[in-house]
């Protein structure tokens, strides 16, 4: 047998063997996957509860600082599959120079250190509920109590209908640029190689993450083709009938800086989007394209599937929990914290981060046997619409539950609109301020 031969026949029994593992764990429920993992050898950092943290973003940073304040003999575990955290809150800015990458760029190792609990860099495959198990490529962990917050996934469906090669490419190089850093990395340099044309943006429908943000990322490009004379244009497509928040203060954004380097194209539907020829088609339009980052509607992680607590996909496939403790229905062990939750509460870093609070005091309050009482969530959100100087607008509020509604609605509300005046450019320094003082809140 010749070696070409022999690679020949390696590559069928592969194949093989990864069949039948495949079928083994469909009838096993991956129990064959489970046996070959070993427990994670990690040290206590506390006698108490094990509480394990799935996500290392706003909210699981927050959640897993919040637990050693309220808990502190508790064994803290946070498990996040990047090494280095870097916020997409503000990556707006980063996108067209206006912070530098280490402004956005943390240590989970620096925020685990300083708060006193572990930072475990491992990826999730599975969760065992019965046994309080997660399973990780770093080997297992037993918990107490679990708390999942582990983001959004895109919904592709409505613009792909199962064509899997179109939404593959559409993530890998028109990438949306909300969720990890390689995206927004892609999306900044086709802005820098960005000669002349239409750049387009999309705004998806329903709750999608961060609501002003496709409307700040459009204004800031517009201002970066204004600035450095580039023929272009930024088209920005947006599923809803209007911009979703601070629209008055868009809108003369639009009108008064960028008229002859955006197009806002509202209540439009995407029927087709063909990426050969670079267009688009809607029901009314056929739009060129240069360049584009298209944002697609957003559901749950898809491990809330995985670990069975998600809700069906007309819900969006989010946590299925009690909105006021944020415990899973049915499992008082496991807690959904963050972009995953269904509550229609602004999908943002500083929400998440103050759910957090929520989230610990909900854990302490069952430890402790004690009545957990209900604190709205916070949401500070800055939105900048030009560099040199930087001009932003900004909002705060809370939420209030409506019986009547069956839901939570905006409580006192403080927006902050005229960016024009010295009100802007105290906005806009008040966003660097503030998000300095958020990563300082996550990481010391």
């Amino acid at each position: 047998m010749n070696r070409r031969d022999a690679l020949k026949l390696a590559g069928i029994s592969v194949a093989t063997t990864a069949v039948s593992a495949k079928e083994t764990a469909k009838k096993s429920d991956l129990s064959n996957v489970r046996v070959m993992s070993a427990a994670a050898n990690l040290p206590k950092n506390g006698k108490g509860a094990k509480i394990v943290i799935v996500g290392g973003g706003w909210s699981g940073l927050s959640v897993a600082k919040r637990l050693k304040q309220y808990i502190p003999d508790a064994d803290v575990v946070l498990v996040e599959q990047n090494t280095t955290f870097i916020s997409c809150p503000i990556s707006n800015l980063w996108l067209v120079g206006g912070v530098e990458l280490e402004f956005i760029t943390h240590s989970f190792l620096d925020a685990a250190n300083n708060n006193g609990y572990t930072y475990f860099n491992a990826s999730v495959f599975d969760i065992d509920r019965k046994k309080r198990k997660v399973y990780t490529n770093e080997g297992y962990l037993d918990y107490e109590y679990l708390v999942l917050a582990p983001g959004i996934d895109y919904d592709y469906s409505a613009w792909t209908n199962g064509d899997t090669a179109l939404e593959y490419e559409l993530s890998t190089k028109y990438p949306a640029g909300f969720k990890n850093h390689s995206e927004h990395d892609t999306i900044r340099r086709k802005i820098e190689n960005f000669k002349e044309g239409n750049f387009l943006l999309t705004v998806p429908g329903g709750n999608y993450r961060c609501l002003p943000a496709p409307y700040e990322r459009a204004c800031l490009i517009a201002d970066y083709m204004k600035k450095n004379k580039i023929k272009g244009k930024v088209v920005l497509m947006d599923e809803n009938p209007d911009v979703t928040i601070k629209a008055e203060g868009f809108h003369a954004a639009f009108n008064e800086m960028y008229k002859d380097y955006l197009v806002y194209m509202p209540n439009v539907k995407i029927e087709e989007i063909d990426l050969k020829n670079k267009k688009v088609m809607t029901e009314f339009d056929e739009v060129l394209f240069s360049d584009a980052a298209f944002y697609p509607r957003v559901r749950g992680s898809k491990l809330l599937e995985i670990a069975g607590v998600a809700k069906d996909a007309i819900n969006k496939g989010e946590a299925n929990i009690d909105p006021f403790t944020y415990q899973v229905i049915g499992d008082p062990h496991v807690y959904c914290s963050g972009d995953s939750r269904p509550m229609a509460f602004s999908k943002s870093g500083n929400t998440s981060n103050s759910e957090g609070y929520i989230v610990a005091r909900s854990i302490r309050d069952k430890i402790l046997g004690q009545k957990n009482v209900w604190k709205s969530p916070h949401t500070e959100c800055f939105s900048a619409v030009a560099l040199n100087p930087m001009r932003a607008m900004s909002v705060n509020t809370d939420y209030q539950w409506s019986e009547s509604n069956k839901s939570f609605t905006f409580f006192n509300v403080a927006m902050m609109q005229n960016w024009h005046d010295k009100s802007g450019t105290d906005a806009g320094k008040g966003l660097i301020e503030w998000g300095d003082a958020m990563y300082k809140d996550m990481f010391y």
